[in-house]
């Protein structure tokens, strides 16, 4: 539930009369994951063969220092891992260099570097984007994020009809093919604007992707999933500030993967933690997908 283990030691005593210290606690949570580390080893074997991955970073405090808390959430399972630094090497520990499927992102740079990936654009990012240089921008300079706007936003509308049944395979298709188009014109036509300078040469780099939700029907055109993922962890950072040593960490990403994976497939994240400590030898949860 996001507490701090001096929070957890309250309510333990003021509503079950249980007393425990801040240290026992730690080393019940540490056994806990050491008992769940092979199904947290499953889950990252599970989103490096995930057909789609969406994936994000936020900033996370381990002994008081920046580090970095990443996640990665496909429709099975949702893995979160807490790494020195936010790169391509570190969301290699996560993804692996092989990953070929659908990596869902805000754009990161480092993300690119999966070269046998597909890289759908999150239009939500991009969207905001535009409606924050609207805001800012000078008549002369406000229409071109509008139109960029309003070409992204008919694109979801396109997408929301044909979810309905309102729009055939082949109308699709070709009302995709326009959408690139018409983005490929405006992309064409120079921007003295710095704000639409710097936005042209973006867009013009995920042409390649921005429509891939309507090339294949079903994906997601944000990564609102990674996102909604981490909002969780946000707000137990600002409430008690991360981990003190990296074993903490260990624990930590251990546990919130079990736990939000439980939580994503409808099952008692409790029963399988009492599962867990109860087995005689090493066991992996039914929460990780049997391949065999």
């Amino acid at each position: 539930m996001g507490l701090s283990l001096g929070h957890t030691q309250q309510v333990l005593s003021y509503g079950f009369g249980l007393t425990v210290s801040r240290g026992g606690l730690y080393r019940a949570l540490a056994r806990l994951a050491g008992r769940a580390e092979p199904t947290y080893d499953g889950l990252v074997e599970t989103a490096r063969r995930a057909l789609v991955d969406g994936v994000d970073e936020t900033g996370w405090k381990v002994g008081g220092r920046l580090q970095w808390l990443h996640v990665a959430v496909s429709a099975q399972v949702t893995v979160y891992a807490i790494l020195p630094g936010r790169g391509y090497e570190q969301s290699l520990l996560i993804l692996g260099a092989e990953y070929d499927g659908f990596l869902i992102h805000d754009g990161w740079a480092p993300y690119y570097r999966f070269r046998l990936a597909f890289h759908p654009s999150c239009l939500a990012h991009l969207l905001k984007r535009c409606r924050e240089m609207a805001h800012l921008a000078s008549p002369a300079a406000l229409a071109f994020p509008r139109a960029v706007e309003e070409l992204l936003q008919r694109s979801l509308e396109l997408r929301d009809r044909y979810e309905r049944g309102e729009v055939s395979e082949r109308g699709l298709r070709i009302a995709t093919g326009k959408l690139e188009a018409q983005l490929e014109r405006m992309l064409e036509i120079p921007r003295r604007n710095a704000a639409n300078h710097r936005l042209a040469p973006h867009l013009e780099h995920e042409s390649l992707w921005l429509f891939t939700f309507l090339r294949c029907p079903g994906l997601d055109a944000t990564n609102n999933a990674a996102e909604r993922a981490i909002r969780g962890l946000v707000i137990a950072r600002k409430v008690w500030g991360g981990n003190r040593t990296w074993e903490g960490a260990h624990t930590q990403q251990i546990l919130v993967s079990v736990l939000r994976t439980c939580w994503q497939q409808g099952k008692d994240a409790c029963t399988g933690c009492v599962k867990l400590l109860r087995a005689p030898g090493a066991m992996i949860l039914d929460i990780v997908p049997d391949t065999g």
